[in-house]
């Protein structure tokens, strides 16, 4: 919840700092900028109900939890941000064909100043929270406020722009620079809003969980290779920042109950370690008989080896399991 409060705190100094500007600047970037942050401070709001509904339990109506609010507050976040691109754009063609002066544009110089030392500084501790937390919810909120600081650093240069055309007299052209500026503004924020709805999109559609972390489930399996015939069907989910693992296992036909519980403990166990927010379901199987050494004749290595198995899968930490799996 922290970096929600970070966010609430930094948009609402980002708002009242442009409103003022654009109070004594009279600028369409500025109000283009005024309208984001508008937005911003709107979806802040969202972002810390999603957050707090994300982190409830699953109860009787949503088994696997709440998890998937957080990307749907992503996918809001990318389709308001796409409609106020589109609506900035078609001001700033209006303003191409009458053009309007800006005033003081050395105080909108300074005030976009303010507002890049705000943004950068937003995006990269959100961002870092995000990672820590692997919620796409705030992952989004850093990539806003990146996107915000880039969209002041180009009306920054649009103000520079100005105050130079001034110095040279050429004040015509000067007109034009404002809504330029709101069409590059415009576009800065369009790109990467459609990509980030399109992941939340695809998210919402139960995507599997990142490459990373499919690997880090094939070397949890490796190292259990002794305890387990065969793995197969392996599924991968996620919903918001948590990620769930499906596996079938095929184990030794004579593997008691207890030992075949007891290596699917050990392999929840290590998956859990190496994923965050992680659930893992464990199916076992018994092996049917049709594997090489069956269909050859030959003995198999489970059985010839199935004291030392079973020596190596009581070797988890029992006790260390039951305090972190269910």
């Amino acid at each position: 919840m922290l970096a929600v409060k970070v966010s609430l705190v930094c948009n609402a100094i980002l708002f009242t700092i442009k409103g003022i500007t654009l109070v004594v600047v009279n600028s369409l970037a500025i109000a283009a900028d005024l309208g984001i942050s508008f937005v911003a401070l709107g979806i802040s709001v969202l972002l810390f109900y999603a957050i707090k509904m994300s982190n409830k339990p699953a109860d009787v109506f949503h088994n696997y939890g709440y998890g998937k609010i957080e990307n749907v507050a992503e996918a809001i976040e990318g389709v308001i941000l796409i409609g106020l691109a589109l609506a900035m754009s078609f001001q700033a063609i209006l303003h191409l064909v009458r053009v309007g002066e800006v005033s003081s544009p050395a105080i909108g110089f300074i005030c976009s100043l303010l507002g890049i030392a705000i943004n950068f500084w937003g995006a990269n501790f959100i961002l870092k929270l995000a990672e820590k937390h692997s919620s796409p919810a705030l992952r989004a909120e850093g990539i806003h406020f990146r996107l915000e600081g880039f969209i002041s650093l180009a009306i920054t240069l649009s103000f520079a722009l100005v105050i130079l055309l001034h110095h040279a007299s050429l004040f015509i052209l000067a007109k034009y620079v404002d809504p330029v500026a709101t069409l590059i503004v415009s576009a800065f924020i369009t790109f990467p809003s459609v990509r980030l709805l399109k992941e939340a999109f695809m998210k919402l559609l139960d995507a599997s969980i990142g490459e990373s972390g499919q690997m880090d489930v094939i070397k949890a399996l490796t190292k259990h290779f002794n305890s387990y015939c065969n793995f197969k069907e392996i599924r991968t989910r996620t919903a918001g920042r948590k990620q769930f693992v499906d596996i079938h296992l095929v184990v030794p036909a004579h593997s008691s109950v207890k030992n075949a519980h007891t290596t699917s403990m050990a392999l929840k166990y290590e998956i859990a370690s190496s994923l965050s927010e992680s659930e893992v379901t464990v199916h076992m199987e018994p092996c049917t008989n049709d594997c090489a050494y069956a269909r050859s004749d030959r003995q198999c290595p489970y059985v010839q080896g199935r004291h030392i198995d079973e020596m190596g899968a009581r070797s988890a930490p029992d006790g260390l399991l039951k305090n972190q799996l269910p």
